[in-house]
């Protein structure tokens, strides 16, 4: 493959001055190293208001995302959410340069991009696989109305803030309890610092393989956060006694409502998002960094020995 070949993605928060000086630079290495700058169709209109865009191309117009080798992505992790809506059809990992505030998902701070750049363009990283949810919605006859996918967490919630949300909850086909709530998030490792996280849900290490089941404000004697293993089933009812109707949220992105009767099924997705890395990931020190937490009288050896 010669350079001209390479098509490499960038998804840019576009609003945002540095994020856009930072995407001036990343576009002008990848140029210089002959290889080929792809943007969405969304972000080029405001992009190009801002900085040249000559010899870019667009993805799904000049480029199919098939062809695209690895996403660099600048912003928070909404911004890195969106990426991995992009890429979802094909195997291009994601490399994101936090731009935000806490980036959980980001590989990189701003300060770290120049190298970034220049060691994707020589291929120096590697790929880390998380686990990501296959999501289907069923209706009262349990006909499959819709179907989508999360990085880090579906969530039923009820859809009028006034009323409660009646709920049955079964894990592998078997149910396990009823109780009115605000909703129940179903997260993933990598989710288990986000919504799962401020609801009270367990942090997951990304090694390890499963899923978190987190009551919202469940009236139940046994409403408490769930660890079931990565291939169960996971499936959330809403009850016909409901007053209203219930709505999917998957990563904050895609909705679907929920009518009385409809069910939620997640399980594990055959296919993980891939993310770029470019360091060995040490959780342990990425949950301090962002968490700012206190470790100060830690007697052990550095670099982790205990």
């Amino acid at each position: 493959m010669t350079p001209s070949d390479r098509r490499i993605l960038l998804v840019v928060h576009a609003r945002r001055d540095d994020t856009v000086h930072a995407a001036e630079r990343i576009l002008t290495a990848v140029r210089a190293a002959g290889a080929v700058p792809v943007v969405s169709a969304d972000d080029r209109p405001e992009l190009a208001e801002r900085l040249s865009l000559e010899g870019v191309a667009t993805l799904g117009v000049d480029v199919d995302i098939d062809d695209v080798e690895l996403a660099i992505v600048l912003g928070g992790d909404g911004t890195i959410l969106r990426a991995a809506e992009m890429v979802r059809g094909g195997t291009a990992p994601i490399l994101g340069i936090n731009m935000g505030h806490v980036g959980f998902l980001a590989e990189i701070e701003r300060d770290d991009m120049d190298d970034a750049v220049r060691r994707v363009i020589a291929r120096d990283y590697t790929v880390e696989e998380r686990l990501a949810l296959a999501v289907k919605i069923q209706d009262a006859d349990d006909r499959v109305i819709y179907e989508t996918w999360a990085l880090n967490e579906a969530t039923v919630e009820k859809a009028s803030r006034e009323r409660m949300l009646e709920v049955v909850m079964a894990v592998d086909g078997r149910p396990l309890s009823s109780f009115g709530c605000d909703g129940v998030v179903i997260a993933t490792p990598t989710g288990s610092t986000a919504y799962n996280f401020s609801a009270g849900g367990p942090v997951v290490w990304p090694s390890v393989e499963a899923i978190a089941v987190v009551p919202l404000s469940a009236h139940a004697l046994f409403a408490r956060p769930l660890v079931v293993g990565p291939d169960a089933s996971v499936a959330v009812e809403v009850l016909e006694r409901t007053s209203g109707s219930g709505i999917l949220w998957c990563d904050g992105r895609r909705s679907h409502e929920l009518p009385p009767g409809a069910r939620v099924v997640v399980r594990r997705s055959s296919r993980p998002v891939r993310l770029a890395r470019l360091h060995p990931a040490v959780f342990t020190d990425r949950l301090v960094r962002k968490f700012q937490l206190p470790v100060t009288g830690w007697r052990g050896m550095p670099g982790g020995a205990s």
